[in-house]
């Protein structure tokens, strides 16, 4: 796999060992859900390390003092229905004041290509770091639309966070938007002829709502 600026594979032990329990078919719908929320958290923590701090004056029980507290407008998280609601909650563990916002797409079974049908962004959407949340990367061609109708919007502080993640559509989404940070919890062999990623999961939305 070719190395690609603005691309994060994380290798932490606690991140992969979760990631193993979401792959195993057996895992239930409640327990997957719980997982996806953790290693979202995980994965967040290192993901927002680059937020802004500006020093604040606060009072302790000692005394006065300026201590630092993110800076600006509030972070806006923006799941790619419906999979990604699945990681929204481990994201707001670390920022409970953030904004959220939703992208809907659905893949054409035939083709595999996505479609929007609703987009709804916290305002003023250029003003804010976004985190867009998807528990897979497959074809790319999801995160790719909704990062795109996200910058038509004014969105420009971008990054892409997913569980697992395919090559080729790694390929794909820094191609098309080489100015967005990618965060991957696993990087899978490929796609297979119904553009799944192997070994992969299965339906994320699907295990992370119990629906089929």
């Amino acid at each position: 796999m070719e190395k690609f600026e603005n691309v994060t594979y994380f290798n932490h032990p606690l991140i992969q060992h979760k990631i193993s329990i979401l792959r195993k078919k057996e895992t239930g719908t409640n327990e997957f859900r719980h997982l996806v929320e953790e290693i979202a958290m995980l994965e967040g923590f290192e993901a927002l390390n680059d937020l802004p701090l500006e020093e604040v004056e606060i009072e302790t029980p000692i005394e006065k003092c300026k201590t630092p507290m993110i800076a600006g407008r509030k972070l806006a998280i923006v799941p790619i229905l419906r999979a990604g609601l699945g990681m929204v909650e481990g994201i707001l563990a670390l920022v409970p004041s953030a904004k959220i916002g939703h992208i809907g797409l659905y893949r054409d079974e035939e083709t595999f290509e996505p479609h929007e049908y609703y987009c709804k962004l916290p305002s003023p959407i250029e003003e804010r770091t976004i985190v867009v949340c998807d528990p897979m990367l497959a074809t790319g061609g999801s995160a790719i639309d909704a990062i795109t109708m996200i910058k038509k919007h004014g969105g420009r502080n971008i990054k892409f966070m997913c569980i697992i993640a395919a090559p080729e559509g790694v390929k794909a989404l820094h191609e098309a938007h080489p100015d967005v940070q990618i965060y991957i919890g696993h990087l899978d062999r490929c796609l297979n002829e119904h553009a799944y990623i192997c070994p992969g999961l299965g339906d994320a939305g699907d295990r992370i709502f119990g629906t089929k």
